[in-house]
């Protein structure tokens, strides 16, 4: 079965990784999850990924991080779904937790951060919230 929402499943598949309490993940690879994951990188929410044959295809190998035995991602949820897409201004990008979290923007000068994107005074469709 075809999968409807390949960034919500890279997501699930961190979030229960680190419930678990895992110290990396897989996911099927793609650019738009390589992007992603280089914002969450750049951000400090994950200690690196590579990327590995996994059978015929390639796959991501996701390394998670985490604090004094909890993990550093205390939340991660999927904004603009297929069903409904959410797209916002540079100047109206919401702010997570008054600027502590992160949003991930996908703009047309690539995915970003919403503090790279309000610096480049670049909108587009905001795909997730970290914190």
């Amino acid at each position: 079965m075809a999968m409807t929402d390949p960034l919500g499943d890279m997501l699930t598949r961190i979030r229960n990784g680190q419930q678990a309490r895992k110290d990396s993940i897989v996911t099927p690879a793609s650019k738009l999850r390589a992007r992603v994951l280089d914002v969450l990188q750049r951000e400090g929410y994950i200690r690196g990924y590579s990327e590995e044959a996994v059978g015929p295809a390639k796959g991501l190998r996701i390394d998670l991080k985490y604090f004094e035995g909890q993990p550093a991602i205390q939340h991660l949820a999927r904004v603009s779904k297929p069903g409904r897409r959410v797209y916002s201004a540079a100047r109206e990008l919401p702010r997570i937790r008054n600027g502590l979290g992160t949003i991930i923007v996908s703009t047309p000068r690539g995915v970003l951060s919403d503090a790279e994107a309000r610096d480049q005074n670049v909108g587009g469709e905001v795909l997730a919230e970290v914190f």
